[in-house]
């Protein structure tokens, strides 16, 4: 009886969660306390989780957009690199092998951020080039692109200059730099790539100062623009 049921909670850890030494020895020899499989277990599931959660990160930040019918504030360069970020580490990270689950939100978030980056030159009167922007994306989309490309840089500089931070999501920006401060301690854990590490350090510090410019900037409101005389 054990036996059977051990199997389907085996089949729903293994591989997914644990490798098969782990799951023995938590779940055979009621290792509970072994730590190296634990860190596993929570690297996995923390992994899965961000993964799960970047399919709705940017929505909010989508639906912003939406129901202001603007896209003010935001800055198109930096959506631009944030794009070219993530298809890099995309490109990265399946050339080297690393586990889904240590990267995966990169394509939810890829296909989110190319959204937004349409409906900015959309609402700017530039669907034609939004247009034509898609489909010059889906030809380089496999190209090698840097993962040490500076997301947010832009963005700050935008905020600084317009001295508010417009449309900007802060749902979106929070979940943003909550999920690369863990993503710092899941790439060490899973894919120990220093360079991957650091790609989360530096998006953690940039990700940081948007959401420290949004608190800042949070009673400020873009001037509103005046009605011409008819």
């Amino acid at each position: 009886m054990a036996a059977e049921a051990d199997g389907p909670l085996k089949r729903l850890l293994v591989p997914i969660l644990l490798p098969e030494k782990c799951y023995d020895q938590l779940f055979v020899q009621w290792d509970l306390l072994h730590v190296p499989c634990l860190k596993i277990l929570l690297s996995k599931g923390l992994g899965l989780g961000i993964v799960a959660g970047s399919l709705l990160v940017k929505l909010p930040q989508v639906f912003k957009i939406l129901g202001a019918k603007s896209a003010e504030g935001l800055s198109l360069q930096s959506v631009m690199l944030e794009l070219v970020a993530l298809t890099g580490t995309m490109v990265y990270s399946i050339t080297n092998n690393f586990p889904f689950s240590s990267w995966g939100e990169a394509l939810f978030l890829m296909l989110q951020t190319i959204t937004i980056c349409f409906l900015v030159m959309h609402y700017r009167g530039q669907t034609v080039k939004g247009v034509a922007f898609l489909a010059c994306y889906g030809l380089v989309l496999l190209v090698l692109l840097s993962p040490l490309t500076p997301l947010t840089l832009l963005q700050a500089a935008t905020n600084y200059h317009n001295g508010h931070t417009g449309q900007l999501s802060a749902i979106t920006v929070f979940l943003l730099f909550g999920g690369s401060l863990a993503r710092i301690f899941t790439s060490i854990q899973e894919t120990g790539d220093p360079l991957m590490a650091g790609t989360f350090v530096v998006s953690s510090l940039c990700n940081g100062l948007i959401a420290a410019q949004l608190l800042f900037y949070w009673n400020a409101k873009p001037p509103h623009k005046q009605k011409k005389a008819q």
